[in-house]
């Protein structure tokens, strides 16, 4: 009987999953196309599964890996379960906590509720996908959670005083987890957005704004992705923790 040939296992391909993913040209979209094209089996998430699925496509169409799962970071449970989802394709190696949501109100104008709204996604969510992005990391002992910040988190300006709050908390949970975890081979860095991203957003929320800065005057979502993974990519022997981007006609 002839001798079968054994075949070493196939190495899986390890996993990224971006949680805050809204229009095609966006930050969270572009992130998702930079780690496919890099290699990685890419999971998108966000509230919107149909709308996830666009950016998916894309990401298929350029030869790359992408599935979707619908998540609310708000919920425990839905967190739990887009981080399993992601686990189950390969292993986990870059997590992106891309969440945020702006919201301007006088602060005699600002509600309770709205307040506290701001500080689920913006913090709270970070705070939950941090965590449970740790308890699958840490057996490991590497990986990479990233964190969006914003100009909002080192400094409250009117009318934006909600925000700041809620992004400079999500700013201290980043610091917390990078202190803890580092030295136990996490990489969690903070990266403040200083400016307007030329996406979709922008264009139709503040079409006057967009127009006034041109185009030298925004952040190019490509651009900043590739600082992302420029991160994921760092040695152990030199990690940043936090740092900024801004366009270069942006005053700071």
């Amino acid at each position: 009987m002839p001798s079968q040939e054994i075949l070493p296992p196939v190495a899986r391909v390890s996993t990224a999953i971006v949680f805050g993913v809204g229009a095609r040209k966006g930050l969270g979209a572009a992130l998702a196309r930079r780690f496919a094209k890099a290699g990685l089996h890419v999971v998108l998430a966000a509230r919107n599964a149909a709308r996830l699925q666009l950016v998916a496509d894309d990401i298929r169409e350029s030869g790359g890996r992408a599935d979707v799962v619908a998540a609310d970071v708000t919920k425990h449970d839905e967190v739990i379960a887009a981080l399993d989802f992601a686990a189950a394709k390969g292993p986990l190696e870059l997590v992106i906590y891309n969440v945020g949501n702006n919201i301007a109100r006088p602060l005699l104008e600002l509600k309770p509720e709205t307040f506290e709204a701001l500080w689920r996604q913006n913090a709270y969510g970070g705070f939950l996908v941090g965590q449970e992005s740790l308890r699958r990391l840490l057996p490991q002992g590497r990986g990479s959670i990233l964190f969006t910040g914003a100009t909002a988190s080192l400094r409250a300006r009117p009318p934006f005083t909600g925000f700041a709050a809620a992004k400079a908390a999500l700013r201290a949970v980043a610091q917390g987890m990078a202190r803890e975890f580092g030295p136990l081979g996490i990489h969690v860095a903070h990266v403040v957005i200083d400016g307007v991203i030329d996406g979709d957003y922008a264009a139709q929320n503040f079409p006057a704004l967009v127009a006034a800065k041109g185009e030298e005057g925004l952040l190019n979502p490509d651009a900043v992705a590739d600082v992302y993974w420029s991160l994921h990519q760092q040695p152990r022997s030199a990690w940043t923790h936090e740092l900024d981007l801004r366009p270069a006609q942006e005053n700071f």
